[in-house]
């Protein structure tokens, strides 16, 4: 289709036993940002890797701006852009250096290359640092300068696999108006991030990959009503109290609490009670003698439809193709 700028149908692929991408399809249409959510090992990044041409399926097919990603590897390759979960420049190089290179790679020509060089390093705010090495750069430079390459040959369609990993708030906001500009001027985007405030904030349309399947795609509108209603959330004064004030609210909620043993924050979808649980909620806790510093009624969030989803929270786990892990969130989930 005209307006389709990826389409997955059956994609599988497995490594040894374990099958990263069971049955995967998807439609992503053009000038549109996708997120990709789902645990660490739930086989984001072994689908990116596919649509990017660095991997072969074992199964099914995939198209990315109207070309094969097997049989037309080749053309496909010059028609996207790919920023990885680690920054791939070269620190010896200065940032002016670094693109003008990429530019060369593809035959851009010098004259052409050292122009969409300057366009970029003023873009991502690095025209200060052109001229320094890169190994200089702090880590939200880097970042810029990583996703700056990946645009040089302006790519139809991108990809970005945790983009903002490791940045602080500044370098992810900084990204997060970049890739605004980017859908505007019709760039497709599919995005992998651990954030999932990121998907909710960024992305047209979602899809929850769990076990190699994709288990639930919509808006965030569309994903959030999975949960039901409204959430109770309850940070308990005590650890040893969190599990007697799961026991006591569960029957207020329509589904099971998720519980963050960190911060010692109860969420029980509340379903379509409204405010009145709260009172509840409050007569439940003070007669089981449980104090609490927190407690509030509100909508759900891309964290309670991955935990309700899945059942169970991200996980510090390799994606069985040999990726490092990176950090997702915590916590655990009770009945």
């Amino acid at each position: 289709m005209a307006d389709t700028a990826i389409s997955v149908k059956g994609l599988k692929k497995s490594f040894g036993d374990v099958h990263a991408l069971d049955g995967v399809d998807v439609e992503v249409t053009r000038g549109t940002v996708y997120g990709l959510l789902g645990p660490n090992g739930a086989g984001k990044t072994t689908m990116v890797r596919i649509l990017t041409t660095l991997l072969a399926p074992d199964e099914g097919t995939a198209t990315v701006a109207g070309y094969d990603v097997v049989k037309d590897a080749a053309t496909l390759r010059s028609v996207i852009g790919l920023t990885g979960q680690y920054t791939a420049v070269d620190e010896h190089l200065t940032g002016r250096e670094n693109l003008v290179l990429v530019g060369i790679l593809n035959h851009l020509g010098k004259a052409a290359s050292r122009e969409r060089a300057q366009e970029l390093l003023a873009r991502f705010d690095l025209a200060d640092a052109a001229d320094r090495p890169a190994k200089t750069y702090s880590g939200g430079m880097r970042r810029r300068l990583d996703l700056a390459a990946s645009l040089v040959a302006r790519p139809q369609v991108l990809f970005l696999d945790e983009p903002t990993t490791g940045l602080d708030p500044r370098g992810r906001m900084q990204l997060w108006g970049i890739i605004r500009e980017l859908v505007q001027e019709e760039t497709t985007l599919l995005l992998t991030t651990q954030y999932l405030e990121e998907a909710d904030v960024l992305s047209d349309r979602i899809a929850v990959l769990d076990g190699g399947r994709v288990i639930a795609e919509g808006t965030a509108d569309e994903l959030k009503s999975k949960v039901g209603g409204e959430v109770i959330e309850v940070v308990v004064a005590e650890t040893e109290k969190v599990a007697l004030a799961v026991a006591e609210l569960s029957e207020l909620g329509s589904g099971p609490a998720h519980v963050d043993d960190i911060t010692r924050r109860v969420a029980i979808p509340a379903g379509d009670e409204g405010p009145g649980v709260l009172a509840e909620t409050v007569r439940r806790l003070d007669a089981a003698e449980i104090a609490f510093t927190d407690l509030a009624l509100r909508r759900p969030t891309l964290d309670d439809v991955f935990m309700t989803l899945t059942g169970h929270a991200a996980e510090q786990v390799a994606e069985p193709d040999g990726q490092a892990p990176a950090r997702r969130g915590r916590g655990r989930r009770s009945r």
